[in-house]
């Protein structure tokens, strides 16, 4: 039986998981797009509309759409909403130029935005580095599970 459904498989190819990733510009999105299509840091400039990339996890194929994230473009990113499988929304937290005194903590944002009424949506916050890739790993592992499982 295994073999009729790899034979298939093959036949009509693994569907591609689209992925958004968004934040605000300068935030690393472009940076960690490219750390996960080729393990590395790549010089990047900012994005001006989108870069669409294949990336490879463990046997699974994801498109991922790296849309800008100037004030300009940010009206448009509910148009890529659609056939979507994950959101990954990227925030700098070393950026101490856009914080804001008095600002939320991360658990207070989760409460405030009712973050735990969310049944029918499944997430998780990780702490990543895209210049040093630590947390990366972790959080495509709970993303490639995750939307396995959804299949």
């Amino acid at each position: 039986m295994g073999g009729v459904l790899s034979y298939f498989r093959g036949l009509f190819g693994q569907r591609e998981m689209r992925i958004l990733i968004l934040g605000l510009d300068g935030a690393g999105k472009t940076t960690i797009l490219y750390r996960l299509q080729v393990g590395e840091v790549v010089t990047t400039i900012p994005t001006i509309g989108f870069n669409v990339e294949q990336v490879e996890y463990k046997n699974l194929k994801f498109q991922v759409w790296d849309l800008g994230g100037q004030t300009s473009i940010r009206p448009y990113w509910r148009c890529y909403y659609a056939n979507t499988d994950a959101i990954i929304y990227v925030v700098d937290s070393a950026d101490r130029d856009r914080d804001i005194a008095g600002c939320l903590t991360p658990a207070e944002v989760h409460k405030a935005l009712g973050l735990e009424a969310l049944r029918n949506r499944t997430f998780q916050i990780f702490k990543t580095s895209a210049a040093k890739g630590e947390g990366l790993d972790e959080a495509m592992e709970w993303l490639a599970n995750n939307l396995q499982q959804r299949k």
